[in-house]
């Protein structure tokens, strides 16, 4: 991060340095100024990674947000997460996250009969469109929780976490 900081210091401070004093509650600090103020704390800088991103926070070029994050902003702002909406970011949310959230109706025979026409295997889901099937693990499983993903240890491609995160 310090080299790409030096050679397109624009670009750094676009993709992490703005994120990174958001989570310090400072503006304007670059790369450098950002490690010398995590020292002067004492935290580490994975523990400054670590710190959730907020859902109100509004960066220079607007929200911060992916097409899974939308989708879930829009089921906390219809209410699918009251009464504990105010404890939950839905930016920390995955793609994974979002599927397994216990949030879907689980009558898979009120799903039209062209969902799985044909199919020997079932699915409780109605895929759209798409070549191949999709194998969505744990669907439909999760209730939500307050400060839900906020602490969950996760790697890609899996995102497995432990039990109860």
């Amino acid at each position: 991060m310090t080299v790409w900081n030096h050679i397109q210091p624009d670009y750094a401070a676009n993709i992490w340095n703005e994120a990174l004093n958001k989570r310090l509650g400072t503006q304007g600090l670059d790369l450098p100024e950002i490690l010398v103020e995590i020292e002067r704390r004492g935290l580490s800088f994975d523990e400054l990674l670590a710190i959730p991103e907020q859902d109100d926070w509004i960066y220079s070029d607007g929200k911060s947000t992916s097409c899974v994050v939308f989708i879930l902003e829009m089921f906390k702002a219809a209410g699918l997460f009251d009464p504990i909406a105010r404890s939950i970011q839905v930016t920390e949310f995955t793609i994974k996250d979002a599927y397994t959230l216990k949030l879907f109706e689980n009558n898979s025979s009120r799903l039209p009969k062209w969902c799985n026409d044909g199919d020997i295997v079932k699915l409780p889901f109605c895929q759209i469109l798409g070549k191949y099937r999709m194998e969505l693990p744990e669907y439909n499983t999760m209730n939500p929780y307050p400060h839900m993903n906020e602490r969950c240890p996760s790697l890609p491609p899996k995102y497995s976490r432990p039990k109860n995160c």
